[in-house]
């Protein structure tokens, strides 16, 4: 157990710490960057999982919005799960 860890003093708090990273995504009119933030979770969720990675952007706007996400147990899963997950839909442009 990490020392950060022993802050929580109650499972309620869902302490987490962040982890960032960034990946463009290459497209026909330009690359898009997108920032990931993984977050370690100090108690497991209801699917035992540790980790939960989200894009900051949507991509398939126009169809069906969808947000890039992935869990994992470890940071690697999670944060490769939302980067496939990024590469799943096309970057249609900002929300309106």
């Amino acid at each position: 157990m990490s020392e950060w860890e022993f802050a929580q003093s109650q499972p309620s708090d869902e302490l987490a710490k962040l982890h960032f990273f960034s990946m463009k995504k290459r497209q026909p009119d330009g690359d898009i960057e997108f920032t990931i933030t993984v977050r370690e979770y100090v108690d497991r969720n209801p699917q035992l999982m540790r980790f939960f990675a989200q894009a900051d952007k949507k991509t398939n706007q126009k169809t069906a919005p969808f947000t890039p996400f992935g869990w994992g147990e470890t940071l690697l899963q999670a944060l490769s799960e939302c980067v496939r997950a990024i590469h799943r839909f096309p970057y249609e442009g900002e929300d309106s």
